[in-house]
């Protein structure tokens, strides 16, 4: 459904609507008018739950005309319907689509659908990482068992769920699947080795929590001093919708990548800057590409894959103690 949103003063909601920090990041994005819009829509939520179209999930999906704001597209807002809230769940720019021939209302369901990311997709993925990382798994398990070992058990909702209140934002569904399947890499034999590429390490939920606090902690001293540098010299060694994920190794988490919630891209960050070499992977890509590796070494590109006795090594993680035992993987 299209809603017709006219700017307008807030007025007292019926229903509280909820817009998370993570979604409010991504609309500044999108236009300067947007979180106005974004603003001016959970007003009539608020009054109206059930305009949004249904989209065969939890979903209800609403469009707004960009063209009552200023410097706003025309944008696909997804939200949930609870008895008491709402909360808005995405909010993307809908791109304009050749109308069919015979038009209808069917076309403007799947145009509405299909510009629509976030829980909407989430059942797609939460399959591909589940995917993705079962085939790493398996492959440890039968070809590196002491890495497998160092796999930690899946963590409960529960321990996600306390978390996502430490750490303050809505964690993705794909590093909700991810760590219901295993909760962080323990290394293997000490010397910290990953099974991820470059022999980096899953972190543990502890491990996630800690450089988080950390790093917004040091942002929190670098915006004292950004208060009195022009705007083009402000330095951002950390933001709040970003999640620590994968660490240089299992007790090493001075370096690694975090996931960006609001955009679903990796990043790699140091302990003293962020956002460098960026990734351009989604999680799913990145165990994707991991798994290829493993199972088609020969066409490994980022770095290669071997074995130290029965635990996987990635070339780029060599230490010459290490050299002349490394293996590499053939096929």
């Amino acid at each position: 459904m299209r809603a017709v949103l006219h700017p307008t003063n807030e007025e007292q909601q019926a229903v509280h609507v909820e817009i998370p920090a993570d979604v409010r990041e991504v609309a500044t994005q999108l236009g300067a008018g947007v979180p106005y819009a974004l603003r001016a829509l959970a007003g009539q939520l608020a009054d109206d739950p059930d305009m949004g179209r249904p989209s065969g999930t939890p979903i209800l999906t609403v469009t707004v005309d960009g063209d009552l704001f200023e410097d706003c597209p025309d944008l696909a807002v997804g939200y949930i319907r609870e008895p008491d809230r709402i909360e808005i769940r995405s909010v993307n720019r809908v791109m304009a689509a050749e109308p069919a021939a015979d038009g209808g209302d069917e076309e403007q369901a799947n145009w509405e659908q299909a510009a629509v990311a976030g829980p909407a997709t989430d059942a797609v993925t939460v399959r591909e990482v589940a995917d993705a990382w079962g085939r790493i798994a398996s492959w440890l398990q039968h070809n590196a068992p002491d890495s497998y070992a160092a796999l930690r058990a899946g963590a409960s909702p529960a321990a996600i769920a306390a978390l996502e209140e430490d750490l303050g934002i809505r964690i993705p569904a794909e590093l909700r699947v991810l760590w219901s399947l295993t909760a962080g890499d323990d290394g293997v034999n000490g010397w910290g080795w990953g099974c991820l590429p470059r022999s980096e390490a899953l972190m543990t939920l502890d491990e996630v929590a800690s450089v988080y606090q950390l790093q917004m902690g040091s942002q929190a001293q670098e915006d004292v001093l950004n208060a009195d540098r022009v705007e083009d010299e402000r330095i951002t060694l950390w933001k709040p919708t970003w999640i620590p994920v994968i660490a240089h190794g299992a007790a090493d988490s001075a370096s690694g990548l975090f996931l960006d919630a609001a955009t679903g891209y990796l990043g790699r960050w140091t302990r003293y800057h962020a956002g460098l070499g960026e990734q351009l992977d989604t999680l799913v890509t990145y165990l994707e590409e991991a798994a290829d590796m493993l199972e088609a070494p020969a066409l490994a590109t980022r770095d290669k894959p071997g074995l130290v006795g029965n635990a996987l090594v990635w070339r780029s993680r060599l230490d010459a103690a290490q050299k002349d035992r490394w293996r590499p993987l053939a096929g």
